[in-house]
């Protein structure tokens, strides 16, 4: 049976752990919040509150949470009933925080990791069987106070009240969408979303020669597809090539050994360029795309030629129709879009079951977590399942696992019209509510 959560303690008050502190706040949970140094925590107390962009709905929910330092204050996660470890996204300090989570913590608590990537079999490593059974992943999205997933993913030897506990908490408190992950890199949503930015950044060095622009490859990767009005250029502007280069390390040395991304961990020699000079996207004044100000005052935005090394005026491109069959059309533009996009739906549907039991985790994953209109599978049921076979049959694509069973299968659809999905077996199954 599933234990009530009412406090909560957590260490890093970074972007993240911050967001994480302010929501419980909200919901009347009592926080402690704990960072390397008095400067860093009072930092992040004043973000919470601040007065342009709150992360409280309620100013006056600071109340709820007190600050204070590892060093000094460590001890009081006892008081605590859930413990959310969201340090840097390194695996040696994330080490030393459980260690010393484990030794303070009162042995009725939960623990979770923020980690965005990181498999929590190789943060618990070696670490006693009773701190194993109470711990798992919560891996929130940025900001935390807006994106509606949280991806909850247990360690073989996480019990099932502990689960059910952080479920429960997640969806009726917190008021996010949980979907069930396994634990292996980079778990669903950033597994599937670094692939296809990766994918979309090395397939674009041929695009561009194409003379498909930067600006054309966004409003490609947008509107049309269901995709955020970002693109890709302008997504990885918003995240940072920072983040991609380390990303792209992780899944370096996390991958399996023959998974179809490993050919784009690396950033290509454009992009890592421009991350060597650091220009990293909005947090150093620009990346592709940047803003200035004219002698009048006016905004004018620029895009940077990658070819030739230098800022341009950025041409706005827009798409005369929005459909997912544009992937299915033999033109540049189309044979980008199938070689990223449907590339990416391919990837999604050879991940069943290897991080996640099913095809509707995935889904709302993508959708929660990315903000698209439809989930991968929900996308190839638009396209018709039977077309994407064909496709890849033309073009001599190995079918992925979850295609290889809807073309052995009685069912042509990964829905059907009365709320089921189609499982492993080629089966309908109802979806859980």
């Amino acid at each position: 049976m599933p234990h009530k959560i009412n406090s909560v303690a957590v260490l890093g008050s970074g972007t993240m752990g911050a967001g994480i502190a302010a929501l419980a706040a909200d919901k009347n949970c009592k926080v402690l919040l704990l960072d390397i140094n008095e400067d860093t925590v009072n930092k992040a107390r004043m973000n919470i509150v601040n007065e342009k962009k709150p992360l409280l709905s309620l100013p006056s929910n600071i109340k709820n949470i007190e600050i204070g330092t590892f060093e000094k204050d460590f001890h009081k996660i006892v008081n605590y009933e859930w413990i959310c470890e969201a340090v840097v996204e390194k695996l040696e300090i994330k080490r030393e925080i459980f260690t010393k989570i484990e030794n303070f913590r009162s042995k009725s608590s939960f623990v979770s990791s923020n980690t965005s990537g990181i498999p929590l079999k190789e943060i618990t490593k070696g670490m006693p069987e009773n701190l194993l059974k109470d711990v798992c992943i919560t891996h929130f999205f940025n900001p935390v106070k807006v994106m509606k997933l949280c991806e909850l993913i247990p360690g073989e030897k996480t019990s099932k009240e502990v689960l059910e506990t952080f479920s429960n908490f997640l969806a009726n408190t917190l008021g996010k969408g949980v979907v069930y992950g396994k634990d292996t890199v980079n778990f669903i949503g950033n597994r599937i979303g670094c692939y296809f930015m990766l994918k979309g950044l090395h397939e674009g060095k041929d695009a561009r020669k194409k003379n498909l622009s930067i600006e054309k490859i966004d409003a490609l990767l947008s509107k049309p597809l269901g995709l955020p009005p970002t693109g890709l250029y302008g997504l990885i502007d918003l995240i940072g090539l920072d983040v991609m280069y380390s990303v792209g390390k992780n899944l370096e040395i996390n991958l399996p050994k023959n998974d179809l991304g490993r050919p784009y961990v690396s950033l290509p020699d454009a992009e890592l360029w421009l991350y060597n000079n650091g220009q990293l996207g909005r947090k150093s004044g620009g990346g592709f795309y940047r803003v200035q100000k004219s002698s009048n005052g006016e905004k004018i935005k620029e895009v940077y030629d990658l070819e030739n090394r230098e800022w341009v005026l950025s041409k706005k491109e827009s798409m005369d129709s929005s459909s997912f069959n544009i992937m299915l059309d033999d033109t540049i533009e189309g044979n980008y879009v199938w070689n990223v996009m449907g590339s990416s739906l391919l990837y999604a549907a050879d991940l069943v079951p290897e991080i996640a039991d099913d095809i509707v985790n995935i889904d709302n994953a993508m959708k929660w977590g990315f903000a698209w209109q439809k989930g991968p599978f929900q996308i190839i049921d638009a396209l018709d399942p039977k077309k994407v076979i064909e496709k890849c049959n033309r073009l001599g694509i190995k079918l992925p696992k979850m295609l290889e069973v809807i073309n052995n299968s009685s069912n042509n659809r990964f829905y059907s019209t009365n709320e089921e999905f189609l499982n492993l077996s080629g089966d309908y199954e109802k979806i859980s509510a």
